[in-house]
């Protein structure tokens, strides 16, 4: 079976856009980590239950990430972005120093 250039190129750029589409995904995907420089300045937790109360004064029981207007996570999801963390996932039910309560 013989393949033309045509065909060629069209399979390259469907594979090439492919790779690119599997490279941001992978990307977005990663999780923020609490060894993060970042996250050690803003106290981030994965578990807003283990927030050092003392370091930490603002932290309020029954704050976490899905209930702060910074994360934007679908409802329900175990995770989702916030733009302090740029590209990182963080934990539905974490908390960090930025939270700011939905209306």
């Amino acid at each position: 079976m013989q393949t033309s250039r045509r065909q060629f190129m069209i399979v390259a750029a469907s594979l090439a856009s492919s790779a690119a589409l599997l490279s941001k995904e992978s990307q977005a995907a990663e999780m923020l980590s609490e060894s993060d420089p970042t996250a050690q300045t803003l106290g981030y937790k994965e578990n807003a239950t283990k927030v050092d109360k003392a370091k930490f004064p603002k932290y309020q029981a029954g704050e976490a990430c899905d209930n702060c207007s910074l994360y934007q996570g679908k409802a329900g999801a175990a995770n989702g972005p916030c733009p302090i963390y740029a590209g990182k996932l963080v934990a539905a039910k974490g908390w960090c120093n930025a939270y700011v309560k939905k209306a």
